[in-house]
């Protein structure tokens, strides 16, 4: 049944996602966001979650049935990233007016709940994957941790339903993202295509070889709605990926095929996209300038930071989905069509050419 949803980070992958399937499905949206952007059917909100009493000013006449936390502040160190990211989510909990009846609040973390932190990633006694949901906490700092122990506290107070919601890599389009995998690797290949440059797989062997999985944002979008609507998902974790799982080694071909050029072949070296596209601000430019893009700024659309660190795992990582399939999500996103929808909206939007 539809209701009343505050997306909190509405203008980031996740939270675009999210709103557009809300207003789809006849709710009635609010998306916050620092800088609001202007989305079909809903209601911007501005507000800086690390402002408490700006907050509780800019929700103060909101009485969301569903909220769904999908931001967060990239920081210089994890003890810096726990302190802001939490008390985020502590302003947001705290500044909404009390429920007037049931509410739920979704929060997104990610794969780091089991390979740790930024400074300390794929390090360490790690669990067995394919990752499992019982498997818990590491022993080690952890801001998605502090995130959930604020709903945590925050439900317990205030009598609302939480769920915590665990992607692999997301898809999705969002510009000025700090973690943006699909656009990335557009970018990289037009680069490649653009320059006659090889299109090299950037990641290790374990990655290229191993199994492993990627999340739609939409898939997030279709998971979070789904728990929030779903009284056997109330106070739950869950895992979620597109159900598929591939190889690298097929995928960046099938990556290749889409923007007509070849896979260089790989040898087994680590090759960085960070260092790969270090001078490429300028190339981005002159690129944008004579295909008339709508996005002159390298930096605006890749994170080559978080694509290495994702690729140059040196573990296979596998995402176990079975918690939410038995309580009922069926839902199903073959990874390489969603990277293909993607393509075609960056397109679409004059971002790529």
């Amino acid at each position: 049944m539809a209701g009343t949803a505050l997306v909190v980070g509405a203008s980031g992958i996740v939270g675009g996602a999210t709103a557009a399937l809300l207003a789809e499905q006849g709710w009635t949206v609010h998306g916050l966001a620092r800088r609001p952007v202007a989305q079909a059917a809903v209601t911007p909100v501005a507000a800086d979650l690390q402002d408490a009493a700006g907050t509780a000013a800019a929700l103060a006449d909101l009485h969301p049935d569903a909220v769904f936390v999908t931001t967060w502040l990239r920081q210089d160190n994890e003890a810096e990233n726990i302190r802001v990211n939490a008390a985020m989510v502590r302003n947001l909990l705290d500044g909404l007016p009390k429920p007037r009846g049931p509410r739920h609040v979704a929060l997104v973390t990610g794969l780091k709940h089991y390979l740790g932190p930024f400074e300390a990633y794929g390090k360490g006694t790690l669990p067995q994957t394919p990752f499992r949901e019982e498997q818990g906490r590491l022993d080690v700092e952890n801001f998605y941790y502090a995130q959930e122990d604020e709903v945590f506290a925050a439900a317990a107070r205030d009598g609302f339903t939480w769920s915590v919601h665990r992607p692999h890599t997301v898809i999705g389009k969002a510009v000025g993202n700090a973690m943006n995998m699909g656009t990335t690797l557009v970018v990289y290949a037009t680069l490649c295509r653009e320059t006659g440059r090889p299109f090299t797989f950037p990641g290790s062997a374990a990655q290229w070889n191993g199994l492993t999985d990627m999340t739609d944002a939409r898939q997030l979008a279709r998971h979070m709605l789904w728990a929030a609507t779903t009284p056997a998902a109330a106070d739950e974790a869950f895992n979620v990926v597109n159900g598929d799982v591939f190889r690298w080694s097929w995928m960046w071909g099938r990556i290749a095929q889409w923007f007509g050029i070849a896979a260089a072949p790989f040898d087994g070296t680590v090759r960085p996209l960070e260092a790969q596209m270090a001078d490429d601000a300028g190339v981005w430019r002159e690129i944008a300038a004579r295909h008339g893009l709508a996005e002159a700024e390298l930096a605006r659309l890749a994170s080559p930071w978080h694509t290495d660190a994702d690729l140059g795992r040196p573990i296979e990582v596998v995402t176990d989905m079975s918690k939410s399939r038995r309580l009922g999500f069926g839902a199903y996103q073959p990874t390489d069509d969603a990277f293909f929808a993607l393509f075609e909206r960056l397109r679409a939007d004059r971002l790529i050419p």
